[in-house]
């Protein structure tokens, strides 16, 4: 029964993504599509508040439960719309909700599988991890040289608990969020994704990232 509902739900989510392709859904999560439809979109935020908020955390849990591109697109008209207090709170929570579907559904489908042929190895990692698995994906979201939905496959194949993984994510991404909702306030002006990174905003995060790590390095060095 297990492996039905498994081939079942990898059915379900290869079709959807394959629908989303074929009927050109993502190229309404480009930069230059919310550009153009940026005033209309205020508008109907303005007219119906709760369920175009409703509305919007559906589709960024959505993409990101699936990987699909355009969460930075979409983070940034949070912030266009909503601002940049309110537009992190909406971005961070869906985003949340999106990396824990995607990271029970690498459990779901792959860890028994993996389990059952690198039992060995998964268990040694699970024991490093155990201590310390909330600092080391705290480091994970705060540094961007990882892939988001690598960390949420990864991490789905580990013991970590569900509780862990979500209020680490949440407190990882807040950051990052922030900057791009508060950067989405000017979204008129931004004519590249690329011209929001910057050496000094990779830095400062691969720092955050380290500094979340410290105690659990500190801690082996301690006991040695």
């Amino acid at each position: 029964m297990k492996k039905i509902l498994k081939f079942g739900l990898i059915l379900f989510l290869a079709l959807f993504v394959i629908l989303v392709v074929k009927m050109g859904w993502l190229s309404h999560l480009s930069l230059d599509s919310i550009k153009a439809n940026q005033s209309q979109l205020s508008s109907y935020y303005e007219d119906h508040q709760f369920l175009f908020i409703l509305v919007y955390m559906l589709i960024y849990i959505i993409s990101t439960a699936l990987s699909l591109p355009g969460a930075t697109v979409l983070t940034l008209l949070g912030g266009a719309l909503f601002g940049a207090l309110l537009g992190s709170l909406v971005v961070i929570f869906s985003a949340t909700v999106g990396a824990s579907l995607a990271f029970l559904s690498a459990r779901f489908v792959f860890r028994d599988i993996l389990e059952g042929k690198y039992k060995s190895t998964l268990d040694t990692f699970n024991e490093k991890l155990k201590n310390n698995d909330f600092q080391y994906l705290l480091f994970l979201r705060l540094v961007p040289a990882f892939p988001f939905f690598l960390i949420n496959l990864v991490m789905g194949l580990t013991r970590m608990r569900l509780s862990t993984f979500f209020l680490g994510s949440a407190i990882g991404m807040f950051p990052g969020s922030f900057v791009f909702c508060n950067a989405g306030k000017q979204l008129s002006t931004i004519s590249s994704l690329n011209d929001l990174v910057s050496g000094q905003l990779l830095f400062a995060f691969s720092l955050l990232g380290c500094l979340a790590l410290a105690p659990s390095v500190y801690k082996k060095f301690k006991s040695k």
